[in-house]
């Protein structure tokens, strides 16, 4: 036999057999249901309002509850590997999401829907980084840059067309729709997932030393954080007594499970993978990735939906610029990492991502589709260079058993990225808003020749209409300064978005180098 057979043979020969594989693709097909049904929803919040006769504060909790239990759930989804078998562990998962999704869909109260998405959250989340230790541990290095490329693909991907999809969904069908259409494809992702997904044996010894103490502790540190995210903003911080009593249950439930955790023989979630530099790092960065993933596909619609007043079908048809690029340019990154040092690929996705954000930094409220179409771009392809390497770098130096207990810590912190991005975003959009209105506003002086003409342009207009033309007229010319103050916090929100992710970019040369 020849060297070059020989070495084609090795390569073959240390690839999973075919059921596998298999196994891999429905678990990768489950991880896309879990991302999207995040975004999928959140498009048609206004129908699933109308269709429940819910108010605009328990609307809210459909996202809310979906996210808190999720968050709660990514981490112990290494122990439940360990304890039920990676196999069993995803098919319950599944499961358990496809059922709550019928169970949505169903739903003929706001009230019950907050608890069935809070189940659907729960169950799904643990497919997400059972997906991705799944990939570290059954194909060899030499292939991981075409495994990464599809999870990927899969993790930007699902937030970008979500909206689109939630739009053309709710506008031709209902907003029914948007759960039973997981019905099928979570039937024969549990048929698949059961049938090829056998890679490891149960061990039921961990759950008789579980520490059911630090479990009760994550879920109430994770899930009140959360909380404080999500409903911050519009809570106005700590001028509201449930964000100050979450705030400290937060605080208290946290110091006490790293104290428990870090002493403890068998953590609930092992923390100790934070001791590998490469880990440590790619999780932070993990976690500034995850502002720029849920944060630029939160402030787009924002900005289109307030200053534009397109539909959330508009919306998603200009995001989906976005999700193309990433398609596209996956491919091509996944074989680059397995070819080019991933800190190169890194350097330059965070540059990328940095400058494609500040290209929007400029906006007017005529800025529409193609003033998006070249940043989303560069935004796309810096996304796709940021997370397959980040994912490689992380946990591409730990050994097999740590993987699983790893990827759950490796998503938690680009969720929670996420979850801290949206909730600075709102933040600052809130007091931009403000700061321009004020600087603006005393340009509005009845004296200056410019203000008395628009004033009596929209008098004429509105003369026989209105009771009071000029009172009307001042409320027209206020609501478009109003305007202008939007667009100007916008433009901020995106410059300093930008900045963060140039500011990062110096981490990469703390990181080790990872062989292909």
């Amino acid at each position: 036999m020849s060297e070059a057979t020989a070495t084609s043979a090795a390569g073959v020969s240390d690839m999973p057999p075919w059921p596998q594989r298999l196994g891999f693709i429905a678990a990768v097909f489950g991880m896309f249901m879990a991302i999207l049904d995040i975004q999928i929803v959140a498009s048609s919040l206004n129908e699933i309002q109308s269709g429940l006769s819910a108010s605009q504060d328990q609307i809210s909790w459909v996202q809310t509850s979906y996210l808190i239990a999720e968050i709660v759930m990514i981490p112990l989804s290494g122990m439940l590997m360990r304890i039920l078998s990676t196999r069993v562990a995803f098919t319950l998962s599944c499961a358990g999401f496809t059922l709550a999704s019928l169970g949505c869909a169903l739903a003929t109260s706001i009230e019950q829907l907050i608890v069935l998405r809070a189940i659907q959250g729960f169950m799904g989340g643990a497919m997400i980084p059972i997906t991705q230790a799944v990939s570290f541990s059954i194909f060899p290095r030499r292939v991981m840059g075409g495994v990464q490329a599809v999870i990927g693909m899969v993790v930007t991907m699902a937030p970008s067309i979500g909206p689109t999809v939630g739009g053309y969904i709710t506008e031709t069908l209902s907003w029914h729709w948007l759960f039973l259409a997981n019905v099928i494809p979570g039937v024969l992702v549990c048929w698949a997932a059961w049938t090829f997904l056998d890679i490891d044996k149960p061990n039921h010894a961990v759950a008789r030393r579980l520490d059911l103490i630090g479990l009760v502790l994550i879920a109430v540190f994770l899930g009140s954080l959360e909380f404080v995210l999500e409903e911050g903003p519009g809570d106005d911080w700590f001028a509201s007594e449930r964000i100050v009593a979450f705030s400290a249950t937060c605080v208290l439930a946290g110091v006490w499970f790293f104290a428990r955790t870090l002493r403890h023989d068998h953590p609930i979630v092992d923390l100790r993978a934070f001791a590998n530099r490469n880990f440590a790092l790619g999780a932070g960065l993990g976690f500034v990735i995850g502002i720029a993933l849920y944060g630029l596909v939160y402030i787009m619609p924002l900005f289109f939906g307030y200053v534009r007043g397109y539909s959330s079908l508009q919306i998603g048809q200009v995001m989906f610029v976005t999700g193309v690029t990433m398609f596209l340019c996956a491919p091509v990154v996944g074989q680059l990492s397995n070819r080019v040092d991933l800190r190169v690929l890194l350097f330059c996705g965070l540059l990328l991502v940095g400058t494609g954000t500040m290209m929007n930094a400029n906006l007017t409220v005529e800025s529409g589709f193609w003033q998006f179409f070249v940043p989303q771009i560069v935004r796309g392809m810096g996304l796709i260079m940021c997370i397959i390497p980040a994912s490689r770098i992380a946990l591409g130096t730990l050994p097999a058993h740590e993987v699983g207990n790893a990827s759950g810590l490796f998503n938690v912190m680009r969720n929670l990225g996420g979850a801290v991005g949206l909730a600075l975003l709102d933040t600052v959009r809130d007091v931009r808003e403000d700061f321009h209105w004020n600087q603006l506003i005393p340009a509005i002086d009845a004296g200056r020749e410019v203000v008395v003409a628009e004033i009596a342009k929209y008098q004429a207009l509105l003369a026989g209409h209105v009771p009071d033309s000029y009172q009307a007229a001042v409320a027209m010319l206020a609501q478009r300064v109003s305007q202008q103050a939007q667009v100007l916090a916008f433009n901020d929100i995106f410059l300093w978005l930008g900045l963060i992710y140039v500011a990062s970019v110096p981490l990469v040369f703390l990181l080790k180098r990872i062989d292909a």
